[in-house]
């Protein structure tokens, strides 16, 4: 079964290339040299095949995308929008920034309303449910305009925990990014994906929202992505958010809801 599956297969370096990763002439060299596995197995054979559809590779442990169907898309969510391809209340909804690919595609957990900043889109199910899934963490950095002058006592106290209606919470990270006039710029790194608890979290400690974005997801940054823009994502994104989903991918154990609650 092997031996008729690796004729039948595809060469590794002609799928590398076929993915964007180098040149053909380039890929060779990179099995030559013990950069690239196979299931988890160092492949050095220039003839060996494989099947995209079934076989996991990777180059220098960065997952590489092979299966061409599936869409990665980053979109800067503007505020007024929700987090739903179709808002039964007639709100804007995220349709208008999918309509454009051939994929139907889905976010992964969501922001309110009122929240802006970086949300996937994809067409990945297996990968939108390890991202959105509560015990996968998956951190996420968030800036926020708050009320009022934040001290370092209160960054200590984000990062120490907060008690809420819902249970105890505490900032991976906190950082006061600016703290002048009436308002102050406060930067949280959250793994939670509880319901609104940025804003919670800061009206706890005394300082309400007024502006709040998401700059990163996992291993995503914002950049200088305009709000209500869209791009998919670039083959070293990809490689990124799948070498994380594939190493700390949990087992499912309920049916699969990937828009679950975010800040």
């Amino acid at each position: 079964m092997t031996e008729e599956r690796d004729t039948e297969g595809v060469r590794l370096q002609k799928v590398l290339a076929n993915a964007g990763v180098a040149s053909r002439r380039v890929c060779e060299q990179y099995i030559v040299e013990g950069r690239i596995r196979v299931n988890g197995v160092v492949v050095t054979e220039l003839g060996r095949r494989i099947d995209p559809a079934v076989d996991i590779v990777d180059v220098d442990g960065t997952a590489i995308q092979l299966d061409s169907t599936k869409r990665y898309v980053m979109l800067n969510k503007p505020t007024g929008v929700v987090s739903t391809m179709k808002d039964e209340q007639g709100r804007p909804d995220l349709r208008r920034y999918t309509q454009d690919f051939a994929e139907r595609l889905y976010n992964v957990g969501r922001l309110d309303a009122d929240t802006s900043g970086l949300l996937v889109l994809t067409n990945d199910g297996d990968l939108a449910h390890v991202l959105a899934h509560p015990s996968f963490g998956v951190t996420k950095v968030y800036i926020a305009k708050v009320d009022g002058r934040v001290t370092p006592q209160v960054i200590a106290r984000l990062t120490k925990g907060v008690e809420l209606e819902d249970g105890p919470i505490a900032a991976d990270k906190a950082r006061l990014l600016d703290a002048s006039g009436t308002t102050s710029l406060v930067e949280l790194t959250l793994h939670s994906g509880r319901n609104r608890i940025v804003r919670r979290m800061m009206a706890e400690v005394g300082h309400p929202v007024i502006e709040l974005v998401r700059r990163q997801f996992g291993p995503l940054h914002l950049g200088t992505l305009p709000a209500g823009k869209a791009r998919e994502l670039t083959t070293v994104e990809r490689g990124a958010l799948l070498t994380l989903a594939r190493r700390d991918a949990p087992e499912p154990t309920a049916p699969r809801d990937t828009a679950s609650p975010d800040s």
